[in-house]
């Protein structure tokens, strides 16, 4: 589910839930309920799954760098203490 559509979903509960008298004003009201929305997750500093799942395969594969740095210089230190 994309963030713009938690938002969408999000901001029609909450003009659901609001009086007949206030759902007058339904276009100013979205715009600021949807604005409210996205302030509140740029606070929160979320991220979307696309977003998170590219770093998840980049960390993947620093460590798998890191594994074979780390293994290289094991093997160096082994064949310098060797001689």
């Amino acid at each position: 589910m994309s963030l713009a559509h938690t938002i969408e979903e999000l901001s029609q509960r909450i003009e659901q839930a609001l009086p007949e008298s206030l759902k007058q004003t339904k276009n100013e009201m979205d715009k600021t309920i949807r604005q409210a929305v996205m302030n509140a997750f740029q606070k929160m500093e979320l991220v979307t799954r696309d977003e998170f799942d590219i770093q998840t395969q980049v960390l993947a594969r620093t460590r798998a760098k890191l594994e074979a740095l780390e293994q290289r210089v094991a093997a160096l230190e082994s064949s310098k203490s060797a001689t």
